[in-house]
């Protein structure tokens, strides 16, 4: 736009003003007084004039820029097809607008003073100076929906004090009313299982079993007769629902109900039917989506079940899962995979264990106790650890003390130089790439075994050759325990072997007050028959005196929240076996349920989470990034002080008892 356009907009006629009045002032210095009020009334008049022919000349600018727009963008009747208009970027004062404009803005006079933000509200003009030619948001006039375009008109002149944008108006809404209504109406599929019905009917006379089929069909199709979608029973305990995604944010919003209905459903032992729901939804068609529920459901039945997941093209969500977990498991699982492991080591080279970081007394007894099986097939082992970063030191230093283990550990970047692709890389005690010991290796390994008893989190090892995953286990040391019963013999396991994975189990089950079931007893034994001693289990798990005093000044600083959860916030870094040792410690105060610290490490806060109650410390530790399972969790969040962290914690303790 030429300089002479925006003068004619805004004259500059401040320097003239400034004259007179010097003018006049000068002539009141020099006493001449009358020559001074003449000059001052001319200057009032001056300004009068200059007011009025302001006005004059916006409104001939207007009706100018109205007829100019009119033969410029001929359309119906000579004006353009769609609403435009010209605002001033200074005020958002509408310049000029068109007839279509002024209809949808109820604008009786083009020449009416209005400013955007009366027509659109909460307009911004950000995008123009920023170069954009659409606005990021709508626009919403009288119900219609708006797409607005525009650009911004640049003056040559620097000095020049009012900018102008020129902005054009799309109406969208039948577009988007019709893309709303296709995102609402696309398919998603569930499948539903009734995760525990062979222990519903176990034993029971057909006539039971029908009745139980009967009253579990009954609450399942009363839950979906108004979704308006298609239920088939397609097995004895799995369902199979296509409904519209619409439905799905109805059900979200009542925290899938038949989570808690389905378990009024009782087989005549007292036993409480559940269900697991996996959920399948934007696939690019409905074998997409089908195959997205079948993960969905593997992922609720690998985190304990009862319990909804619905499995998106890029993520996981997770609803209920706060029952408490009841053991479901048989010894076949542990018998076929005692026989494919060895299958495995047969054909392999080249054998690394590697645990989670930070490894533990479970972590490291589930490697070690996987030695006699390579030892049975001749195979060397390598145990993949940071020595210096670990929370299992005294066991350590007992296998320092037996020459047969002076090679058996690896560092992660030499295990990563000796690996080929004939090489086994089996992980034990947890199922995140991000929480293993080095991530690089894993990534490396073309041929992976996984035996964790953590429930499985969205980011869990895919691509595995075997995996032994069961979140009724006590500890990953349980599981190795039982595959030992059917790979090798009792003679064959040394006892500081025996002693490693006893410890684990201890470790992980609190002296066998939590998450403790008959199999974990079972495993007891076995090791004990082994050889393995309580007594050095116990050494293995004392602390000194200094470590006793800093895990009670923990639990000094810990404060109750909602009566039964304990939470100790440090702004101190301390060992992560400290931290979580007093967060066992909170457990032993009465009333407690559930137990959390906090500590800041370097750019990033760790979060230590036990429960002994129906307080599920996984799911609240997964809104921060967590993961573990119902009785014992952590969590790892960067980026964040201890008070944020703190905050978010709360928020996801409040969550957890909405749902």
């Amino acid at each position: 736009m030429k300089k002479r356009f925006f003068r004619m907009l805004q004259p500059g006629s401040f320097i003239y003003f400034a004259a007179l009045a010097a003018l006049a002032i000068a002539c009141i210095v020099r006493r001449e007084f009358l020559l001074a009020g003449g000059g001052a009334v001319l200057l009032i008049l001056l300004f009068i004039y200059d007011r009025a022919n302001r006005q004059r000349r916006k409104k001939a600018l207007m009706s100018y820029l109205h007829h100019t727009a009119g033969s410029r963008d001929p359309g119906v009747n000579g004006q353009a097809p769609f609403p435009a208009a010209t605002i001033k970027m200074t005020d958002g004062e509408i310049v000029w607008a068109n007839a279509e404009f002024c209809a949808i803005a109820h604008i009786r006079d083009e020449r009416e003073y209005r400013k955007i933000d009366s027509v659109i509200p909460r307009f911004a003009t950000r995008w123009l100076t920023e170069g954009s030619a659409e606005c990021p948001s709508e626009a919403v006039i009288d119900g219609r929906r708006y797409r607005v375009y525009g650009t911004m008109v640049r003056s040559s002149d620097a000095d020049a004090s009012a900018l102008l944008a020129n902005i054009y108006l799309a109406d969208t809404t039948d577009l988007l009313n019709t893309k709303d209504e296709y995102i609402r109406s696309r398919p998603v599929v569930c499948q539903i299982l009734v995760d525990n019905y062979d222990e519903l009917t176990n034993n029971l006379p057909d006539g039971a079993i029908s009745n139980l089929d009967a009253a579990i069909n009954q609450k399942i199709g009363d839950w979906c007769k108004d979704l308006g979608g298609l239920l088939r029973k397609y097995e004895r305990n799995r369902y199979l629902l296509i409904l519209e995604a619409k439905d799905l944010h109805g059900l979200q919003e009542n925290k899938f109900s038949i989570l808690d209905e389905i378990r009024t459903v009782l087989n005549p032992s007292g036993i409480a039917a559940t269900v697991s729901i996996g959920i399948g939804k934007d696939g690019v068609d409905h074998q997409e989506d089908l195959g997205f529920a079948a993960l969905a459901i593997e992922m609720a039945l690998s985190r304990g079940g009862d319990q909804v997941v619905i499995k998106d093209r890029y993520n996981f969500n997770f609803f209920g899962g706060r029952s408490k977990e009841t053991e479901r498991r048989t010894k076949v699982k542990a018998r076929v995979v005692a026989g494919s492991l060895a299958e495995l080591i047969r054909q392999s080279d080249h054998i690394f264990v590697m645990g989670h970081k930070m490894a533990d007394l479970d972590a490291l007894g589930a490697a070690v106790g996987l030695l006699p099986i390579f030892r049975k097939h001749g195979k060397t082992v390598r145990i993949v650890m940071d020595r210096a970063r670990t929370a299992a030191g005294p066991l350590l230093d007992t296998l320092a003390q037996h020459p047969e283990y002076s090679e058996l550990f690896i560092s992660g970047e030499d295990a990563l130089v000796a690996a080929d692709n004939r090489s086994l890389l089996i992980v034990v005690d947890t199922n995140r790439p991000s929480q293993v010991e080095h991530q690089g290796l894993l990534e490396s390994m073309s041929r992976v075994a996984v035996i964790d008893h953590h429930r499985r989190a969205a980011d869990y090892i895919e691509q595995v050759v075997l995996s032994f995953h069961e979140p009724f286990a006590s500890s990953a040391s349980e599981l190795v325990a039982e595959i030992l019963q059917y790979a090798v013999e009792t003679k064959d396991i040394r006892p500081v072997e025996a002693r490693a994975l006893l410890a684990g189990i201890v470790l992980d089950t609190k002296n066998f007050s939590v998450r403790t079931g008959a199999r974990t007893f079972e495993a007891a034994a076995f090791l004990r028959r082994a050889g393995a001693d309580t007594v050095d289990v116990k050494k293995l798990l004392q602390s000194d005196l200094d470590d006793t005093v800093a895990r009670y000044k923990i639990v000094q600083q810990a404060r109750l929240y909602r009566s039964d959860i304990a939470i100790a916030p440090l702004d101190y870094t301390v060992p992560r076996p400290m931290a979580a040792a007093a967060a066992d410690e909170l457990l032993n105060v009465r009333g407690v349920t559930a137990s959390f610290v906090l500590f800041p490490d370097g750019e990033q806060v760790i979060v230590s989470a036990r429960s002994i109650g129906e307080t599920n410390v996984q799911v609240i530790l997964e809104k921060l990034g967590g993961g573990g399972n119902a009785a014992i969790a952590g969590a790892q969040v960067s980026d964040k002080d201890v008070r944020t962290v703190l905050l978010e914690l709360i928020a996801a303790i409040d969550k957890f008892y909405e749902t």
